[in-house]
């Protein structure tokens, strides 16, 4: 799989998050999708059912919530975006997040504040 093949579920993920696309959001993760919330060791949301009950109420009620990528890169089966996240705070906040693919769906992601 190439680098591009690799990023493409990262793309369609964000898009669908912008858009607030619950659906089409949570179809790009794996059932067993680990989301950690760094330095925590231990997940802070763990499935898919969870992943898709806290973007529903904690995330997508949000109105000005978007994300845009600043930069990405592809290693392997990692693709690692610095993202500005907008809508969570009075300011857009950076983010830096490690996301793990297999078989073509996110199965973790690791999510590094700025500062």
């Amino acid at each position: 799989m190439n680098n591009e093949q690799t990023a493409l579920p990262i793309q369609r993920q964000l898009d669908a998050y912008n858009a607030k696309d619950l659906a089409a959001f949570i179809a790009c993760y794996h059932q067993d999708i680990a989301i950690y919330r760094m330095p925590a060791a231990a997940p802070s949301l763990k499935g898919r059912a969870a992943l898709e009950a806290f973007y529903k109420t904690e995330r997508f009620s949000i109105a000005a919530l978007r994300a845009e990528v600043l930069q990405r890169m592809v290693v392997g089966n990692k693709v690692i975006d610095h993202e500005r996240v907008y809508g969570m705070a009075e300011q857009p906040y950076e983010v830096v997040v490690v996301y793990e693919m297999q078989n073509g769906l996110i199965i973790n992601a690791w999510f590094y504040p700025a500062g």
